[in-house]
């Protein structure tokens, strides 16, 4: 018994040494954790700022407005203070003669033979652009391009050295939460450090190419065109735009992202202006409705509403292609597609697939110039209709009728335009509810043209006899077209 009990006591003792060396490494563990924490977040960023502020300048431009003739933006038109206002500026020589204004904003060195990227807003009309440089020194910058979408422009100095630039980094890599650094020219203060977080990532503000990352790192105005850093001193965002009812940072900042501003400046470096691959349609994004109208199983891709002459059209492409992916790569929508397509050099001949009548298609296209088809006017490629008497019908909520002389004239229709003219809508059906109004052209039913009454009613029979539940309708309206799906449900 006193054996037993000499066992049972050591195996006690052994179960409680291990149990204490558990908790120990459990504890020295946490005590790592911590220590790894405390060295991965710095106590300060002031040596990262040191690091990066020399690449970072000060904008100032000059500009020379025309004097102006009377008071106007003082007092109104007519006013009896009008005559005053007017003497008033002629003896401080504010009348006909010529200003200078002046604006600031930031910006940031790229490489070090004095390249310098900054807002094109920052610069736009100026007749003298002056780069201030974190040491004092100032030079006057060269204009090499802009880029008016993007809100891009390049400037080049000619310094006496090597001047201290900063690199681009990955802005896909950018996550939200991830602490960054704004800097530049707030209000004109002059050089200054603003800290924060990644709050959002993709946002899209008014234009075609937008990408921006949001930060709450305080951007106010003459941060325009200055850089948004991450950890390791790269730049991955040129500080925009900000949202504000008041003009001053309220925490939402704009910056637009690296891996669009670097293809811009590559182009604008090499060539001097922007060159973007363009496919030549008009699209407009897949609703649950239209997928269901036409048999697509996927919310996806980008679906054309017009062909103009161009790339597209020698492609084969069609009205009513649903463009699935675009050189390889799925179309989510029609802002990807836009972005992707622009990013794609000109004359490069892609694959495109597309989905068309239940079955997808592909085609090979060889891209044009977007800047080269900017302005141009889209051809008429449908046949002229031959006149026929009015008729008129009501379905789904809409009132319609054949294109008469009178009804062309009145809608000022394109010559040689096919379809029916929407005369009057139910204010109370689905058809008003998703944005149909008199006036309207209706150009294709179920993804066929239609030229008449009796056109529209067999593209409706054929849709519900193939078990459809909604009819996809092409309209116009002043000639820019879309897509609309009505439910065919009683």
């Amino acid at each position: 018994m006193q054996r037993q009990a000499i066992a049972l006591s050591r195996q006690l003792i052994d179960v409680n040494y291990i149990r204490a060396l558990w908790m120990g490494a459990l504890a020295l563990a946490f005590v790592l954790v911590q220590t790894v924490t405390a060295t991965a977040r710095p106590e300060s960023l002031a040596p990262l700022a040191e690091q990066i502020s020399p690449s970072v300048v000060n904008i100032t431009t000059s500009t020379v407005i025309e004097g102006r003739t009377g008071p106007q933006g003082v007092v109104p038109e007519g006013s009896p203070f009008e005559d005053f206002f007017r003497e008033f500026q002629d003896r401080n020589g504010q009348g006909d003669r010529p200003r200078r204004s002046s604006a600031l904003g930031s910006g940031f060195v790229i490489s070090e033979d004095g390249f310098i990227v900054t807002n094109n807003h920052v610069i736009e009309g100026a007749d003298e652009i002056l780069i201030e440089f974190f040491n004092g020194d100032e030079l006057e910058a060269e204009l090499i391009g802009t880029d008016p979408n993007t809100d891009i422009a390049l400037l080049k100095v000619s310094a006496e050295g090597p001047l201290p630039h900063v690199p681009f980094g990955n802005s896909d890599e950018a996550r939200v939460g991830d602490w960054v650094i704004a800097m530049g020219n707030p209000l004109g203060q002059g050089f200054s450090v603003s800290a924060g977080i990644v709050s959002a990532r993709n946002r899209a503000l008014s234009g075609t190419y937008d990408d921006y990352i949001q930060t709450d790192a305080a951007i106010n105005r003459g941060n325009s065109g200055g850089p948004l850093f991450n950890m390791d001193g790269q730049v991955i965002g040129v500080n925009t735009a900000i949202l504000s009812p008041n003009g001053g940072s309220i925490g939402i900042g704009f910056s637009m992202a690296s891996n669009v501003v670097t293809r811009v400046v590559d182009q604008l470096q090499e060539f001097g202006e922007t060159r973007r691959g363009w496919l030549g349609v008009r699209i407009q994004d897949v609703t649950e409705d239209i997928a269901e109208a036409i048999g697509l199983e996927e919310v996806a891709g980008a679906l054309v509403t017009s062909v103009p002459e161009g790339p597209a059209l020698e492609s084969g492409m069609q009205d009513g292609d649903v463009i699935l992916s675009f050189a390889g790569v799925d179309v989510a929508d029609t802002r990807g597609l836009v972005r992707q397509v622009g990013n794609s050099p000109v004359g490069e001949t892609v694959r495109v697939v597309v989905f068309r009548d239940g079955e997808t298609v592909t085609l090979r296209v060889t891209l044009g110039r977007r800047e080269e088809a900017e302005g141009a006017t889209p051809a008429v490629a449908d046949t002229p209709a031959e006149p026929e008497e009015a008729e008129t019908k009501e379905v789904l909520g809409l009132t319609l009728s054949t294109l008469t002389d009178e009804l062309i004239e009145q809608l000022s229709v394109g010559e040689g335009q096919q379809g029916l003219a929407v005369t009057d809508v139910d204010e109370t059906s689905e058809a008003y509810e998703k944005g149909l109004r008199a006036g309207d052209v209706i150009t294709e039913a179920g993804q066929q043209k239609i030229a008449s009454i009796a056109d529209f009613e067999t593209r409706l029979a054929e849709v519900k006899e193939a078990g459809r539940k909604s009819l996809l309708l092409l309209v116009r309206r002043a000639g820019d077209p879309r897509f609309v799906a009505l439910s065919l449900a009683e």
